[in-house]
């Protein structure tokens, strides 16, 4: 849904579309049974992706699925190719017919992109094009990446069980400008005859407005606390992005808004990071803090993101990669693309009593002691990563919420 549905929380259900098959580009159609009078009915678009990718969309779809039937909500699902995969099947990382459904849908859900087989590709023909490209074309600039660590887990934390322990933060992450877009950018040889490589930090004031908007109104909702975090001592642009973060609180007076350089919150994340609600930040830092953040809960196969845009469908995907060593093992943890999926329903869709349908279920399973290998610890019970999708959908239909 668009960043908008932070305030508004509502999607208008669309029509079916059509879809294609890896094995031709001839359309067929993957839906669910026909709509039954008064349900909604939502259109979503399917990118498995390389790597653990398929193994974690497919669960996360039944799942997906389960939550919404027992809440009167219906989906049309659409697979697309894209990533390594499109690039087998039709030689570019982001097929036209993928843009398109995707633009077309309610919601995207995306697994993992690339692999070791298309790591030595042309810059243009590398899996993790497809993905930037993507995220251009359904222009989601708001990424928001949740970190908790959850009571079941905490001892699966790398920091000491004092200082993971009630860990509870959002970041809110630029996601369609700076480094990664900014022009000029490329290798280039100098007048000396050495390769020179450089790259364009750049903002421009409204990009730097509207994140900070949905950070505020993100902090809002949660703890009225939003630290935006730049380096302005350093860079010019982050210069511009303090000066407006800054002229903007004045419309949140509800929110207490902090400001720290990039290298100091690093350290503060891994020494005190229940100092933190809410952080807003560009693209580059809100990388590598959001993966730095993932690793106080225990593991990045459990962490969700979304991506938002002014208006049009949101882009819901695990942060974790496609993890090509143990592909097709029966390895994966599929907890981050099912939570992904929870978050396509509250913030793609509006539809929050789905949404917490399969929260509380993923609970209940760590609840009961399943876990997959990157979350097991001694006395809890080793699953697979279809097993723990199966415990989860058992949970899902579950009236009574589970304990947090």
């Amino acid at each position: 849904m668009a960043a908008a549905a932070l305030q508004t929380n509502i999607r208008p259900a669309t029509f079916r579309v059509r879809g294609l098959t890896k094995q031709s580009l001839a359309p067929c159609r993957v839906r669910c049974a026909a709509a039954s009078p008064g349900k909604k009915r939502y259109n979503i678009t399917l990118l498995p992706g390389d790597g653990i990718g398929p193994e974690v969309i497919s669960i996360a779809k039944n799942v997906l699925q389960q939550a919404g039937s027992l809440e009167g909500v219906e989906f049309s699902f659409r697979e697309m190719a894209i990533g390594g995969a499109a690039l087998d099947l039709v030689g570019v990382p982001l097929p036209e017919e993928t843009i398109s459904a995707a633009k077309e849908s309610d919601a995207v859900l995306l697994g993992a992109i690339g692999g070791y087989k298309w790591d030595n590709n042309e810059k243009h023909l590398r899996p993790e094009k497809g993905l930037l490209q993507l995220r251009a074309g359904l222009k989601v600039f708001a990424n928001l990446r949740p970190a908790t660590v959850l009571p079941q887990l905490v001892d699966a934390s790398t920091l000491k069980r004092e200082v993971a322990e009630g860990v509870d933060l959002m970041v809110v992450r630029e996601l369609t400008g700076g480094i990664y877009f900014g022009e000029p950018r490329g290798i280039k040889t100098n007048e000396n005859g050495e390769e020179v490589g450089f790259n364009t930090e750049v903002y421009a004031a409204h990009e730097i407005d509207r994140i900070a908007r949905v950070a505020f109104e993100t902090a809002r909702k949660r703890r009225g606390k939003l630290c935006s975090v730049d380096k302005a001592n350093v860079l010019d642009a982050s210069i511009l992005w303090r000066k407006r973060v800054t002229a903007l609180a004045s419309e949140y007076p509800d929110v207490e808004l902090s400001h720290m350089y990039v290298d100091n919150a690093a350290m503060q994340l891994v020494r005190d990071p229940k100092q933190f609600d809410t952080i807003v930040t560009n693209n580059i830092f809100g990388d590598i803090l959001s993966d730095e953040a993932s690793m106080i809960t225990g593991s990045i196969g459990m962490l969700p993101s979304a991506s938002l845009s002014d208006s049009g469908p949101g882009l819901f995907e695990p942060i974790h990669g496609s993890a090509p060593d143990i592909a097709g093992q029966d390895k994966a943890n599929p907890l981050a693309t099912i939570l992904s999926a929870a978050m396509l329903l509250k913030y793609g869709l509006g539809e929050e009593k789905a949404a917490k349908r399969i929260e509380d279920a993923v609970l209940a399973a760590l609840n009961k002691g399943f876990r997959t290998g990157d979350i097991y610890s001694a006395g809890t019970k080793l699953v697979g990563c279809k097993e723990m999708g199966e415990e989860v959908l058992k949970s899902v239909d579950s009236q009574v919420p589970a304990s947090v």
